[in-house]
């Protein structure tokens, strides 16, 4: 048997002379922009942020892949892993020579970014060849393969001038291809897949290797990361600008000098290794953070001329960095940020040696997200400010917030410990609480949960329950302003400058509905995978991506319109949240309590999408952020706008629901379950009904809400639509949360079943009002629909719990009670998210259905006569399946089923 004890040192030293080989040649690739960016620059005519969002993109790309890359090298093993992602990397490099455009570049760079991806696969691959005492140095070692990066500024720029840019594509790409076809021939399989396969042992499932991501240090070293190795990708691809613009040196020159920081910050990464293995990775964190905190200030102190008033008039001087002293500034910040990336990888293989893919993975891609961020924000402080040392200025904030946070942890750990408590805290004392490796210590879980024990409810369950559902309740409102604020941003932007037609318009207004939905298909599963709390904080998280991007994009009226839909996309994260926020809320609350929970928590979310179309016509009319919201939009009536605040104002509030969502939240440790479990629902007819029932309520609400304000503006142009439009969504809303107790008194079909016969009538009266040209009936029918999707939605949701603990027992009658009852709860909540996520595609069909009828017949009229015929669909469905006599509720709902069956599922 092979294992790391037995080994041979041959074998190790293959595989870390392999490994880093290979992590030099994809860092050389994954840099690439850092100098062929500057000639496709000056070739496009870009501007400062077009330049650093090309640059950054392969870093987006390589950072978010690490999370995958590592696990998948868990599973496959780094042999298979590695040479397929250099393969596949190299033939994205080849097809930049490709590109005619500034898109297809951008499209081009993401399949580059895979390059970054290798760190991961080398990390998780090394460490099973060593044991922990040797794992630093070795780590730290095959970390200097971020040399690449100045092999690439040290060779690039020669063969740049010698054969233009499209040669330096050509030559990175076949120097990659063939190192992937010699790493598949010459490396072996590391000794624990090995001796996997010759035990045919399983690979860990995805729930094991994540489950470590719920601890809170692991993030705080993300953060570390994120500046040692994040600050470094994207200083090394902004350099050669920053150097040829404020010392006006040419490209050759430049390579070199910024290649010296990318030396320094490559090659001491091993001598960081044996530091930390030497004195400790604390240590080490601590002089890297100390001294990068001088260094930025020497750094981002801008060129300065003063003029004191002196007793014999006034003394004039200035201060500058020259370019030599910038130089050796800069080597020295490489050096120290160099060990600081070695110290942070040191702990992974020893306190989480069963996940150092999934940890690792994490860390690298927090880490590598920093070399996508910076760059961009490097670029928009330029533009902003026209300071050239604000890149430095922001880098010091990031070190100042990381050195804090990391002392406040470290001093909290030892307030906490004395005595000889003390000395027997961990290198890392802030990892305390997961020092043992063969054991993860999961924080906020609630191992002990039962919300039907009445005492337990009473005495603890209740408070936990409601804090939780009041937590969410804000989450899910802002994921539904951020979801449906295209809406409003789309109605506005041909009044800012943007040539966009009507049928782009359209589909910007579409998107975020399309990716939201189909969002919800995965996040359907993802909490009892991952756990409420974490994915709740996670997904909220998320939600700064697309606000933060609008408030940029729509700043630029020559922003591209990919890049708008893109933003659009990314807006879709608001639409997935409800289907997790939903299965999440369902397992804390008894079945007695649960109707109206679910009512609270999604008629209150819906809430979003009001408060949203209430705001931001308010706030994009004045400079609520000042300087750094940017300047206004002057219009062609002489007004003005602040659009970019129609993202930047939820920004605050999304960093406070995330914290909130981390520090309040529990995870419930009986609701897990693996994807496997949850797919029985896919063989549940009553799963797919149930689709097409919530798709008629749900799916019209979130769609109507999505193109009413456009619709509304084309039909009626000489009515200022954003000061009505937001009526509808606070409607619906409110009538969700406000009328669940109505279908548990009728019964959940029969209010369903008379739900859409009165949308029937309510939609044939928009359709003759509409064509009457009379605002005030389509108004007020429109309003109608909007009512009647709110009560829909409670009572379509009421009936699936009381369908399943119909359809369980009949399906699966061997499971005993306590069984039954975890099935039912398993699938009501699995269907609950599922069914949400096929009803929101309305938020992506219906504006598109009224932009294709527009565009075929010149009116909205031909959609609404496809919506009115789904409505007819849904009544016959409703009344044959479920609500007729012999039908599946009707018998719970008239009070003639037996007193125990019909308890248990009217609740």
């Amino acid at each position: 048997m092979q294992t790391v004890a037995t080994a041979s040192r041959a074998d190790q030293t293959r595989a870390l002379s392999l490994s880093t080989i290979a992590f030099t040649a994809c860092f050389a690739v994954w840099t690439i922009f850092s100098i062929i960016g500057v000639a496709i620059k000056a070739e496009l005519g870009l501007n400062d942020t077009q330049f650093g969002l090309l640059v950054a993109t392969p870093i987006l790309t390589g950072s978010i892949t690490r999370l995958f890359l590592g696990v998948w090298t868990e599973k496959y093993g780094g042999r298979l892993v590695f040479s397929s992602q250099m393969i596949l990397t190299a033939l994205a490099t080849w097809a930049l020579t490709l590109a005619d455009s500034y898109i297809m570049y951008l499209v081009a760079a993401l399949g580059i970014g895979l390059a970054g991806g290798s760190f991961i696969i080398g990390v998780a691959y090394v460490s099973r060849w060593y044991d922990a005492g040797h794992q630093g140095t070795a780590l730290g070692i095959f970390g200097a393969g971020n040399v690449g990066a100045a092999v690439t500024k040290f060779v690039a720029p020669f063969v740049m001038v010698a054969y233009g840019w499209h040669g330096v594509a050509y030559v990175w790409a076949a120097g990659l291809a063939i190192i992937g076809v010699l790493f598949f021939l010459l490396a072996k399989d590391d000794p624990e897949l090995v001796e996997r396969r010759k035990t045919g042992a399983k690979a860990p499932s995805l729930a094991q290797q994540f489950a470590p991501l719920k601890n809170l240090q692991v993030w705080r070293f993300s953060l570390y990361y994120f500046f040692v190795f994040g600050a470094f990708v994207a200083l090394a691809l902004w350099m050669p600008h920053y150097l040829i613009d404020v010392y006006g040196i040419d490209v050759r020159f430049a390579g070199m000098a910024a290649a010296s920081f990318s030396l320094s910050a490559s090659l001491f990464r091993a001598y960081g290794g044996v530091l930390s293995d030497k004195f400790g990775a604390r240590k080490v964190m601590y002089w890297t953070f100390g001294f990068s905190l001088l260094f930025l200030f020497m750094l981002s102190y801008p060129p300065t001329d003063y003029v004191i008033r002196g007793k014999d008039g006034a003394i004039a001087f200035s201060t500058e960095m020259g370019l030599w002293p910038f130089i050796a500034t800069l080597f020295g910040l490489g050096f120290f940020m160099s060990l600081g990336k070695a110290a942070v990888f040191k702990h992974i293989p020893v306190y989480y040696p069963n996940h150092v893919g999934a940890v690792g993975g994490l860390v690298g891609m927090i880490g590598g997200l920093g070399g996508f961020v910076l760059p961009i924000g490097f670029g928009a402080l330029l533009d902003l400010t026209g300071i050239y040392t604000s890149c430095f200025a922001l880098l010091f904030a990031l070190v100042a917030i990381a050195l804090t946070w990391m002392h406040l942890s470290v001093r909290a750990m030892e307030r906490a410990a004395h005595g000889e408590v003390l000395d027997q805290l961990p290198q890392l004392p802030e990892m305390q609480d997961v020092h043992h490796p063969e054991r993860t210590a999961m924080p906020r879980v609630l191992e002990d949960w039962r919300p039907e024990d009445a005492q337990f409810w009473d005495e603890k369950g209740r408070a936990v329950a409601r804090r939780n559902l009041w937590i969410s309740i804000p989450a899910l409102l802002l994921a539904f302003s951020v979801w449906m604020v295209w809406s409003v941003v789309v109605a506005r932007l041909p009044a800012i400058g943007f040539d966009f037609t009507p049928g782009q318009l359209f589909w910007l207004a579409a998107l975020p509905g399309l990716s939201g939905a189909t969002l919800r298909i995965f996040y359907s599963f993802m909490v009892p995978i991952f756990g409420g709390r974490l994915w709740t904080t996670l997904s909220t998280a998320s939600l700064l991506l697309p606000a933060m991007g609008i408030g940029y994009a729509v700043q630029n009226p020559e922003t591209p319109y990919l890049i708008f839909l893109v933003l659009a996309l990314l807006c879709g994260f608001g639409g997935g949240n409800f289907a997790s926020s939903m299965a999440n809320i369902g397992y804390f609350f008894p079945k007695a309590e649960k109707g109206n929970a679910l009512a609270l928590n999604a008629g209150l979310g819906n809430l979003g999408v009001s408060v949203m179309q209430f705001l931001v016509p308010i706030v994009i009319t004045a400079g609520v952020f000042g300087a750094l919201g940017g300047q206004p939009v002057t219009m062609s009536d002489g007004g003005q706008l602040w659009m970019q605040n129609a993202g930047f104002v939820w920004v605050p509030f999304i960093v406070a629901a995330t914290v909130a969502a981390w520090l309040g939240m529990n995870d419930i440790a009986d609701a897990r379950a693996s994807f496997a479990d949850q797919a029985v629902i896919f063989s549940r007819k009553q799963n797919w009904l149930m689709c097409v029932l919530y798709t008629g309520t749900f799916g019209s609400f979130i769609g109507y809400s999505a193109g009413f304000p456009l619709l509304t503006r084309l039909a009626f142009p000489d009515v200022n639509a954003l000061n009505y439009v937001f009526l509808g969504p606070l409607v619906g809303a409110l009538s969700r949360a406000g009328t669940g107790w109505i279908s548990d008194k009728f019964g959940g079909g029969r209010v369903t079943f008379w739900t859409f016969a009165l949308m029937i009538v309510a939609t044939f009266g928009v359709i003759t009002f509409l064509g009457l040209g009379s605002f005030i009936g389509f108004f007020a029918c429109f309003m109608a629909l909007f009512f009647l999707t709110g009560v829909g939605n409670a009572s379509t949701f009421q009936m699936i719990p009381v369908i399943m603990s119909r359809e369980v027992p009949r399906l699966m009658p061997h499971l005993g009670v306590e069984e039954r009852k975890r099935q039912i709860a398993m699938e009501s909540g699995a269907i609950v998210a599922f069914t949400s996520a096929i009803a929101a595609y309305g938020a992506f069909f219906i504006p598109k259905a009224y932009g294709t009828s527009i565009a075929m017949t010149g009116s909205a009229v031909g959609a609404l006569w496809a919506f009115l015929i789904f409505y007819v669909i849904c009544v016959v469905i409703t009344w044959a399946v479920y609500t007729r006599p012999g039908g599946l509720l009707h018998d719970i709902e008239h009070g003639r089923a037996p007193q125990g069956a019909a308890a248990q599922p009217a609740q």
